[in-house]
C-alpha cells in the first residue's frame, strides 16, 4: 500500500517504499486499539524499474522501539525526492499517541515526518514529527532562496479545511510549526495533493511572466530570520512550487494546478489552472526538465473519483494561463 518511489541520481537506483498491513486489519482498528499492524517495506531496481530485487523491511531499522507510540503509519503517497546534498527523503505520516488508558491510547493523531538516507539507500532514519498541529499525507520540495539558501519546503493533508505549510532548514529532520494557507482550501475530509519544485524556463526573473505587475508579497512568519539574510526579497525565487489538489472547498472535483514564484513567502501561490474538470482525487507531479514540460498522474471520473488513473503532460505556459482565465468555481 501507499507506493512512493525515489530515484538515487548517482547510481540510478530506485528505492520503492511502501507499507504492508495483514489481510482484514484496518487502519481505523490500529488507531483505535494503538497496536501498529504496518510494516515499513522497501525494493530496489537498478533497470529503470525493469526488474526489482527482494522486499526488505526497515521496521525494526527505522521506527524501532518508538512503534509502540505510533497507532499505525504510512508512505507518500506520492514520491520521495533527493535533495542537492545527496540526501534521499521519502514522506511518512504517524497516528502518534503520548499514553494508555486502560488499554486504549489516548488523543490518537497524525503527524507528518521525514524517512531519510545520507549513505545512498544502505541505511535509513526517520526525523521529528511535525506539530503541534494535526498533518497527514504529505509531499516536499526543495527550495532556493535568491542567496542560494537550501530550505526544504513541506505540504500536507489537513482536516482543518485549508492544507498546511511548513519548513525544514535542516535537510528535514525537524520542521518549523507549521501554518495553514487559506489559498489552499481542503474539500470535507481533505484529500492528497503533490508538489514540486523546479527551475522556471524561458522566464527572466526580472519580469512578470505573464506581463502584468507581481502581487504584493508578505514574508513568512515561518522564516523571518532566514528571509531577512535574503536579498531583494519580493523578487521571483529562483526555484518555483507547482502543487496539484482537487479545486473545491466542499468535494474532490476539479483538479487544479498552482504555482508559486516566491515559496518562502506567504499569499504567493496562483490561482489554480484546471487539469481535469470533474471528480477527481490524489495525484503525483512529475518534472520534465529536458522538455520544459510537467507531468501529472491522477485519479478521477466521470461520477466518482476513482474510476480510472489518466496520465497528462502539460507546459508552464498552460499553467500560467490561469491568471487570463476563469475555471469551474472552487465552492
Amino acid at each position: 500500500m501507499n507506493p512512493c518511489p525515489v530515484w538515487e541520481q548517482s547510481t540510478s537506483r530506485v528505492f520503492l517504499f511502501f507499507i504492508c498491513v495483514p489481510d482484514r486489519v484496518t487502519e481505523h482498528w490500529q488507531i483505535r486499539s494503538g497496536k501498529n499492524a504496518a510494516r515499513l517495506c522497501f525494493l530496489c531496481s537498478q533497470d529503470a524499474g525493469c526488474s526489482w530485487g527482494e522486499v526488505k523491511d526497515l521496521t525494526e531499522e527505522v521506527i524501532g522501539s518508538e512503534v509502540k507510540h505510533w497507532a499505525t503509519f504510512a508512505v507518500g503517497p506520492g514520491h520521495g525526492i533527493q535533495l542537492q546534498s545527496g540526501r534521499l527523503i521519502i514522506p511518512t505520516y504517524a497516528y502518534y499517541f503520548s499514553r494508555r488508558f486502560l488499554c486504549f491510547p489516548c488523543s490518537v493523531k497524525p503527524h507528518s515526518l521525514m524517512i531519510y538516507s545520507d549513505d545512498l539507500g544502505v541505511t535509513w532514519h526517520h526525523g521529528k514529527l511535525i506539530g503541534p498541529q494535526v498533518t497527514g499525507e504529505c509531499q516536499v520540495a526543495e527550495v532556493t532562496g535568491t542567496s542560494g539558501n537550501l530550505v526544504l519546503y513541506c505540504n500536507a493533508r489537513t482536516p482543518n479545511r485549508f492544507r498546511a505549510e511548513s519548513f525544514s532548514t535542516d535537510y528535514g529532520d525537524c520542521f518549523q510549526k507549521p501554518t495553514l494557507n487559506t489559498q489552499l482550501c481542503e474539500p470535507r475530509y481533505g484529500c492528497q495533493g503533490s508538489i514540486v519544485s523546479f527551475q522556471p524556463l524561458k522566464m527572466p526573473f526580472s519580469q512578470d511572466p505573464i506581463g502584468k505587475a507581481a502581487p504584493t508579497t508578505q514574508k513568512s512568519p515561518l522564516l523571518d530570520s532566514f528571509l531577512e539574510r535574503e536579498e531583494g526579497v519580493g523578487r521571483p525565487s529562483g526555484t518555483w512550487l507547482l502543487y496539484s489538489h482537487p479545486t473545491s472547498k466542499k468535494r474532490r472535483i476539479n483538479l487544479g494546478i498552482y504555482y508559486n514564484r516566491n515559496p518562502l513567502e506567504v499569499t504567493c501561490w496562483s490561482r489554480p489552472w484546471i487539469l481535469h474538470c470533474g471528480p477527481c482525487g490524489y495525484s503525483d507531479l512529475a518534472v520534465v526538465e529536458e522538455q520544459g514540460l510537467f507531468a501529472c498522474l491522477f485519479e478521477c471520473g466521470q461520477e466518482h473519483e476513482c474510476e480510472q488513473i489518466a496520465f497528462r503532460l502539460f507546459s508552464v505556459q498552460e499553467v500560467l494561463s490561469c491568471e487570463d482565465c476563469t475555471g469551474p468555481s472552487r465552492d
